[in-house]
């Protein structure tokens, strides 16, 4: 088969983190049959830099034309980058929001798995830790208080700022299908996390989601306040199977996920709508620090191509291998400077990519 994937190196340690993964496809190819068309997309400060807009319309259709998009990171260091000097429409997370937004993309699926070999990064206790926990973080991605109406304004002196947080029950249905959805594969629970004791958002989404649940009578399903569900995730991540938030409360608690994995280096994602065409990446930042400087962890980005291939190409054969490879790598003991720990072998990004091939 032959699939073609849009592919934004973007910023920082993108491009190193991307070439790990698209080695790890092409290894995947070889063995399954299957050839990958890679089209380089720009997007973020690289594209700011050649074109001054950190998505051209150019780069959005090479998007939509292609089978599914591999994302490596966008964005610079906030208070030295020139790029955020520019209006906030100009900046590179920007075309991130515009390349969602365009490719409808309203459905964000953050895995956050505690691997048997990285029990010892976890910061949680081990009586917490038990046998690890394996849940799914899914965001709303295309609503709420980031697409929302804003703005600043001045008056006697005084400056306001307003954000407008706005869902209708059609962008919660949808969201909340593909949490059922994927509830069935998992096992079967649903925790609806919202603020439904002080917003009005939050209330129709609590009706809305329950209206949902009456389709999915063998999925179990409960709410939760985001702030109590931001101390169970410390307390207890272990109850959790399926997290299923809006916009902005995912974004949050699904940071706070990937540190009680570990590493965020560790944590892929995937953005998904209507259609097969999805958007994959890292859900980690740019990491400008350590850009060019082989440190960056590849996993991340790994562990996303695997989704893509779960989703978008439906070749679980293939995103289990890689995941399996991922696994033997780690229980060999390799770990990039993140996830490493006393009598580890610390290797650079090339090498761990090299090392997951080799399992493959």
């Amino acid at each position: 088969m032959n699939y073609n994937i849009a592919v934004i190196p973007g910023d920082g340690i993108g491009p190193e983190i991307v070439e790990e993964a698209k080695k790890v496809l092409d290894a995947v190819g070889r063995k399954y049959n299957h050839v990958f068309h890679y089209t380089e997309v720009l997007m973020g400060g690289a594209s700011i830099d050649k074109t001054g807009v950190p998505l051209t319309e150019e780069a959005l259709a090479a998007a939509k034309k292609s089978d599914s998009i591999l994302l490596g990171a966008v964005g610079g260091n906030v208070s030295t980058s020139p790029w955020y000097i520019l209006p906030p429409a100009l900046r590179p997370e920007a075309g991130l929001l515009a390349l969602r937004k365009g490719l409808n993309l309203f459905a964000n699926i953050r895995p956050a798995i505690l691997f048997d070999e990285l029990k010892g990064a976890c910061p949680l206790k081990d009586e917490i830790i038990g046998n690890g926990f394996d849940f799914v973080v899914m965001r709303e991605l295309t609503g709420g208080l980031y697409f929302g109406e804003r703005k600043t304004e001045e008056v006697d002196g005084i400056r306001t700022a307003y954000d407008s947080l706005v869902y209708n029950e059609n962008e919660i249905k949808r969201i909340a299908r593909w949490a059922f959805d994927i509830a069935m594969k998992r096992n079967k629970r649903v925790c609806s996390v919202d603020k439904a004791n002080v917003l009005d958002s939050s209330r129709l989404w609590r009706q809305v989601v329950k209206e949902v649940a009456k389709d999915y009578p063998e999925v179990e399903l409960t709410d939760m306040l985001v702030d109590n569900c931001a101390m169970q995730l410390v307390k207890d991540p272990k109850q959790f199977d399926v997290i299923l938030t809006e916009n902005m409360f995912g974004d949050i608690l699904s940071d706070e996920a990937s540190m009680v994995t570990g590493s965020i280096g560790m944590l892929a994602s995937a953005s998904l709508g209507d259609t097969k065409l999805g958007l994959y990446e890292p859900s980690h930042g740019s990491a400008p620090d350590i850009a060019g400087e082989n440190k960056a962890n590849p996993i991340a980005t790994i562990l996303s191509a695997a989704m893509m291939l779960r989703y978008s190409f439906e070749l679980e054969e293939e995103a289990n291998a890689i995941e399996n490879g991922i696994k033997n790598v780690l229980k060999k003991g390799y770990r990039t400077v993140d996830i490493m720990s006393e009598g580890k072998t610390m290797v650079g990004t090339k090498e761990m990519g090299q090392f997951i091939i080799k399992e493959l």
